[in-house]
């Protein structure tokens, strides 16, 4: 059999691009798993539903090694359980010499082809750390600008004043105070910066 693994990082995310490259390869839907989440471990559910079904002498198909995932120690384990313990071959597309179909590679080919994904494996990582860093360089930025993240706050009710001195005078509780107002307790206290 040959199986298809598609993953984007968010649900936002379009994974056209690798679905036309799997049925381009041969790889029919019900053979293409696709996950929408972080390439941050291989804790993803159609990945994991994947690998169960692979046999020896099954085929994965992937667009490039980052859609695989983007933890360097995972990407060679993965390849080793999938190579090694399932006995099934890999292919990446978008490095014709990551193909493990190739059984005639001398122990040159082999060597050049382990560098390879030790590389891009790598390279996936190095690019998810940029990315967060990026992400959080992004965020400090913007708050420094005066951006707020987050919910707006929520308008106090009119009552608010009243049941707020009712509650400073001990006459309700904050429980009975948030219940009057409509609101979570826990947020009736943080209006009052308990």
């Amino acid at each position: 059999m040959t199986y298809g693994y598609v993953r984007v990082s968010t649900r936002e995310q379009n994974e056209d691009r690798q679905l036309v490259a799997m049925r381009d390869f041969g790889v029919t839907d019900g053979n293409i798993f696709l996950d929408k989440q972080s390439g941050k471990d291989f804790q993803r559910p159609a990945y994991r539903k994947m690998l169960r079904k692979l046999k020896p002498g099954d085929t994965l198909i992937v667009k490039s090694i980052d859609r695989l995932g983007r933890d360097y120690d995972e990407i060679l384990e993965h390849w080793r359980i999938i190579t090694k313990e399932k006995l099934a071959a890999i292919v990446v597309l978008d490095i014709p010499l990551l193909d493990t179909r190739q059984k005639e590679r001398d122990l040159t080919g082999t060597l050049i082809a382990d560098l390879v994904l030790q590389i891009l494996s790598y390279v996936a990582q190095t690019e998810r750390e940029f990315i967060r860093q990026r992400q959080a360089e992004g965020i400090a930025a913007a708050q420094a600008r005066g951006v707020r993240f987050g919910r707006p706050p929520a308008d106090r009710p009119m009552l608010f004043p009243e049941v707020r001195g009712a509650w400073e005078r001990k006459e309700i509780s904050a429980r009975e105070a948030a219940r009057r107002l409509s609101i979570d307790h826990k947020t009736f206290l943080s209006w009052v910066g308990k």
